[in-house]
């Protein structure tokens, strides 16, 4: 593909196919929440006359190459191209309800499991505190169409060759349904900590990766993700091979049933330990990994306002 290719690409078909949709619509303008960062107010405007994007936030705007420039942080033409086109099967006249996603069930037709990759997926997993660089090494990006339209969402490998999948508006699986459980290589480890979801699991190792950047040690153990409390009756057998479990469940009724029903099975044969408590208080470790980033975020503008504060108070001059 040629640049001049590229600019033929309708600017709404392609970040369509990168999962952005408008929030409404001005004459011949488009307006979304910018791709570039988390907003509640559209900011990012596509002319659909002109096939030209501005950003209001950034002040910058231009054609698609310039958008892919900013999505994928690099000014390697080549490079760009290459992501463009990658695209291109994906990117086709569309048409806008401007109301969000709204399906339980998706069923998965023209299925394509590719690296994870999407803007818009690592965006949300950065709103949910996850780190993109963890989120790509243990997820995969799954691409579907549903009722003609396109979709993509995150993808998380189970035992059985399913997957669990998540985007922004909804969570399901590609059948079967099963636990995922992550072995380390070398000697059989003796502990293994288990999850709900996997997003749970990414929550834990972001907060490890925080609070041990040079040396993370995140093979030290074993690591099961029951990805629905339904199947814990699966992760009994496999667990059965660990002196210490590790239980990382939801701060609800349903969590704790499947803590009892793991202690029950090994009564006092194994270490069971119910780290919930390590987030006491908020639903989950993600709910708890996000309330981190928001006091962190909160403390940082904290300092910043005492430091203009001090910046303009009058200084006094001697004689």
């Amino acid at each position: 593909m040629d640049i001049q290719t590229a600019k033929q690409i309708r600017l709404e078909e392609y970040l369509h196919s990168l999962g952005y949709s408008p929030v409404k619509r001005q004459g011949i303008n488009l307006w979304y929440k910018s791709p570039f960062r988390e907003e509640t107010e559209a900011s990012f405007k596509v002319n659909t006359e002109r096939n030209q994007w501005y950003d209001f936030a950034l002040g910058k705007g231009g054609n698609i190459i310039a958008l892919a420039s900013h999505l994928y942080a690099t000014d390697s033409v080549p490079y760009l191209l290459k992501r463009i086109e990658e695209q291109v099967p994906h990117a086709r006249p569309v048409s806008f309800s401007f109301r969000k996603q709204s399906f339980t069930e998706p069923s998965f037709q023209q299925l394509e499991i590719v690296p994870l990759s999407s803007p818009a997926l690592l965006a949300y997993l950065q709103e949910r505190g996850i780190n993109p660089a963890l989120a790509k090494k243990e997820c995969k990006e799954a691409r579907f169409t549903h009722n003609g339209k396109r979709y993509f969402a995150i993808a998380f490998p189970n035992m059985s060759g399913g997957y669990e999948i998540r985007n922004r508006y909804f969570k399901g699986c590609i059948a079967p349904k099963e636990i995922s459980h992550i072995r380390q290589s070398g000697e059989p480890k003796g502990t293994c900590f288990v999850f709900e979801g996997f997003m749970d699991y990414l929550s834990f190792l972001t907060l490890r990766l925080e609070s041990c950047p040079q040396y993370p040690e995140f093979d030290r153990q074993d690591y099961m993700i029951l990805n629905s409390v339904a199947n814990v009756s699966k992760a009994l057998y496999p667990l059965g091979s660990y002196e210490r479990i590790h239980c990382f469940f939801d701060n609800d009724r349903a969590g704790m049933e499947a803590l009892q029903q793991i202690r029950k099975e090994y009564d006092n044969t194994r270490h069971i330990r119910d780290a919930s408590q390590i987030y006491c208080g908020c639903k989950d470790l993600n709910e708890y990994l996000q309330k981190r980033m928001a006091d962190r975020k909160e403390q940082i503008q904290s300092v910043r306002k005492r430091n203009d504060a001090l910046s303009k108070k009058p200084k006094g001059f001697r004689l």
